[in-house]
């Protein structure tokens, strides 16, 4: 009978444990791709420029990139059953926020109110994924952390399937259109908008509210809630662990490269419903279906460059994907229309595999600073908040096509950390990964 290394016991009583922690890597990949229906909702229901309605992920991305940090600190003091609940709780908050935001109409309190989900994310990615190595025998780990990642392409289809059923209302009117109708019909139309998000995300705050308390009243392996600090080689505090970090060059070019991959992920996403609207003539609930087409090939991606990385460098295979999706982000600039589209919808194929290898390849060779990094490429992922509003600034000042220039610069830089890498060094596997 296989036993919990940390506690004596039996790796079946861990199953439990293993099955809420599943479920957050569901619940976070469902909140970040229900971003991607928020932009153009929000877009219509307080008449933004494509700037403002990219502010969704600057706020959200914020969130990250400020708590990272306070999330690895906490966990390593507290371990990592502290971190998650504390991370459910204010993914629940910001949900509640919803409903006050809508009554009050105020796109600000929404971005407050994202800010607070991703805060909790920030929490729940930096714990999760080394606690599910932790519930149950170590030589199951691989397996528990490859299952667990499989439950978060399902969590990002759910939210794009909730923003579609549920959000997007499908109604959209010019500026002729609405200028013609009265101001009362016009605010009404403004008003049905915005409430359509109460309810949904009402339902998420309460399910997530009620698995804080699932995994607060849960007994858990003794791994899960001493204190998390290194146990082997020397130890290094926490703010000189982060300086020692600074020391690394090639550490500090990964995170650089995680920044722009993070940044063109979610721009992409984020504006494809947008580019569906404009190059295609679709309305919003129509092109949010090129979004299950590009989570498709998101994870048909991840299957294909982990079975190529058997027989290739991960450094060879991030570049050459980094260029083709140079080539994708020229045509959709370029060409326009429904091949533009099906370009964006192709780039995420050769995206699916570069957050975790750069993320493998920053930290091989870290040591007992790999916690403290791992951290710091998780503030990284501020990447979206920064180069979606870039893209949005730029969509404004010409269209949304020229925008996707943005993203092409971002694979620049990814290739270019990619074929830069010194030769010989081994990464023996990815992380798994929810971007």
């Amino acid at each position: 009978m296989s036993t919990s290394p940390a506690s004596g016991t039996p790796a079946r009583n861990a199953l439990w444990p293993v099955l809420l922690i599943t479920a957050l890597f569901f619940f976070w990949g469902m909140a970040n791709n229900l971003n991607d229906i928020l932009i153009p909702q929000f877009k219509k229901a307080f008449i933004l420029t494509d700037l403002q309605s990219g502010l969704v992920q600057s706020a959200f991305y914020m969130g990250y990139f400020i708590l990272a940090l306070p999330a690895a600190f906490l966990m390593r003091k507290l371990g990592y059953k502290a971190a998650v609940i504390v991370g459910l709780v204010l993914y629940a908050l910001g949900a509640f926020l919803f409903w006050p935001a809508a009554e009050n109409h105020q796109y600000t309190s929404f971005l407050g109110a994202l800010f607070v989900i991703a805060s909790g994310l920030a929490f729940l990615e930096t714990s999760a994924n080394p606690l599910i190595t932790v519930l149950g025998s170590p030589d199951k780990a691989a397996f528990r952390l490859n299952l667990a990642q499989a439950f978060n392409p399902l969590g990002s289809l759910a939210g794009i399937w909730i923003g579609q059923s549920f959000i997007l209302s499908g109604i959209e009117h010019d500026e002729t259109a609405l200028a013609a109708m009265t101001e009362g019909a016009r605010q009404a139309f403004y008003i049905s908008e915005v409430k359509a998000v109460q309810t949904p995300y009402l339902i998420i705050g309460v399910v997530v509210l009620a698995w804080a308390a699932l995994v607060l009243f849960s007994k858990f392996p003794d791994a899960a809630t001493k204190n998390a600090e290194e146990d082997t080689g020397e130890q290094v505090g926490f703010f000189a662990s982060i300086g020692r970090l600074f020391s690394k060059p090639r550490f500090l070019m990964g995170v650089v490269a995680q920044f722009f991959y993070v940044g063109a992920q979610v721009g992409i996403w984020s504006y494809m419903i947008r580019y569906g609207q404009k190059e295609i003539g679709l309305v919003d609930k129509d092109a949010a279906t090129y979004l299950y087409y590009a989570l498709a090939a998101f994870a048909a991606g991840r299957f294909f460059g982990t079975a190529l990385m058997s027989k290739l460098s991960p450094n060879l295979i991030l570049g050459v994907f980094a260029v083709i999706n140079i080539g994708l982000m020229i045509a959709a600039v370029v060409l326009g229309g429904e091949t533009g589209m099906w370009a964006l919808v192709a780039s995420s194929f050769f995206m699916s595999i570069m957050f975790p290898t750069i993320f493998a390849t920053s930290i091989a060779g870290l040591g007992n600073l790999t916690k403290t990094g791992s951290s710091l490429l998780v503030m990284s992922i501020i990447g979206g908040a920064v180069l979606t509003a870039i893209m949005g600034f730029v969509s404004d000042q010409s269209d949304i096509r020229t925008s996707f220039a943005v993203v092409a610069a971002c694979f620049g830089v990814i290739a270019l950390y990619a074929f830069t890498a010194p030769k010989g060094v081994k990464v023996d596997s990815l992380p798994a990964s929810s971007h």
